[in-house]
């Protein structure tokens, strides 16, 4: 199983290339991908996305959030900023998420290496990061 991170999606999405959304097609294929929770969030806020397109997102299987996700989120988020890196709120969630699943996140995002650094986040980079 993976998450895919908004970059992976957006790029999959636009039909754009790089080995993270060809892995993000093969795992959907394989119907080995969950959805996060903040990722639907801010891929369903585009107003511009069909909402065909909608619907099937929607369909991915969501990670559930257990007991104490939000805490954990939290201390997770101090944690890389302690160490004067960039920690959005929507990554730090994303990034606990995965964690608390423990699954790989594939993404363009290298923000996300201080939640590597951190806390053990498995990552898989895709093409370029934004």
């Amino acid at each position: 199983m993976i998450a895919a991170d908004t970059s992976t999606w957006v790029a999959f999405l636009d039909g754009g290339g790089g080995e993270d959304a060809q892995l993000l097609d093969k795992a959907l294929e394989d119907r080995q991908v969950l959805m996060v929770p903040v990722v639907l969030t801010e891929l369903l806020s585009d107003p511009k996305l069909p909402s065909d397109v909608a619907e099937t997102l929607s369909d991915v299987p969501l990670i559930e959030t257990a007991l104490g996700y939000w805490q954990r989120a939290g201390a997770l988020r101090a944690m890389v900023l302690a160490k004067r890196r960039k920690a959005r709120l929507g990554d730090a969630l994303i990034a606990q998420s995965c964690i608390d699943r423990g699954i790989p996140l594939l993404t363009r995002d290298r923000d996300f290496y201080a939640f590597a650094q951190a806390a053990g986040l498995d990552l898989i980079l895709g093409a370029k990061s934004h």
